[in-house]
C-alpha cells in the first residue's frame, strides 16, 4: 500500500492525529449509547462529520483517489459544517455571555479565514487551527465555571475532537505543499 508520507514525524502527525480523533469519535459514540438519542442527536451529527474528516484523512495518506485540492476542499466543508452547527446555529448554553460572544466571533472568523482556501499558506492554516484551540479552549473554562453534571465529561471530549481534526488536516496539508 502507498502511502504520501516518507519521513516518521509526517507519519507520526498524522497518525497520532487520527488516533486521537478515533479515540474521541469512540467516545462520543458511547456517550450517544449511554445517554439515548433524544439527548444526544447533536453529539451524533457532529460525529458523522467528524467521521468523514478521518474518511477524507485515511484516504489522503494512503493516496486512494484523492488529490490535494479535494482533500482541502472536502475537509475545510466537513469543519465549516461543524462550526455553523455547534458555535452558530445551535450554541451550547454557557454561563457567561462575554465567552459566548467571544466563541462566536472566533468561529466567525472560521468562515473569513477559509474564502482564500485555494491559495492558502502555512500561516493561514497555523491560524486556524490556533482559533479552533481558542473556541476549545474557551468552552473549557465555561464548564470550569460552571457546576458539572454526568454528561460534562463527554461534552469535554467533544470540544476537543475539532481542535485535533484541524490540526491533522493541517499537518496533511502543510506537509504537502513542503514537497
Amino acid at each position: 500500500m502507498k502511502i504520501r508520507f516518507k519521513k516518521k514525524s509526517e507519519i507520526f502527525d498524522v497518525g497520532i492525529t487520527v488516533i486521537a480523533a478515533i479515540l474521541s469519535v469512540g467516545t462520543m459514540l458511547y456517550g450517544v449509547w449511554h445517554f439515548g438519542l433524544r439527548e444526544t442527536w447533536p453529539e451524533l451529527v457532529l460525529n458523522l462529520f467528524y467521521i468523514a474528516c478521518l474518511v477524507l484523512m485515511v484516504m489522503y495518506f494512503f493516496q486512494y483517489r484523492i488529490t490535494t485540492q479535494q482533500f482541502n476542499y472536502w475537509c475545510s466543508i466537513c469543519v465549516g459544517i461543524t462550526i455553523l452547527l455547534r458555535d452558530i446555529l445551535f450554541p451550547p448554553q454557557l454561563a457567561y455571555y462575554s465567552i459566548h460572544l467571544a466563541c462566536l466571533f472566533l468561529s466567525l472568523t472560521y468562515f473569513y479565514a477559509r474564502k482564500e482556501w485555494q491559495t492558502y499558506s502555512k500561516r493561514n492554516l497555523w491560524m486556524i487551527f490556533i482559533i479552533d484551540m481558542l473556541i476549545a479552549a474557551l468552552y473549557n473554562l465555561d464548564i470550569a465555571l460552571k457546576p458539572s453534571n454526568e454528561f460534562t465529561d463527554y461534552y469535554l471530549v467533544e470540544i476537543w475532537i475539532r481542535p485535533t481534526i484541524t490540526y491533522g488536516l493541517v499537518a496533511c496539508f502543510v506537509k504537502e505543499n513542503n514537497k
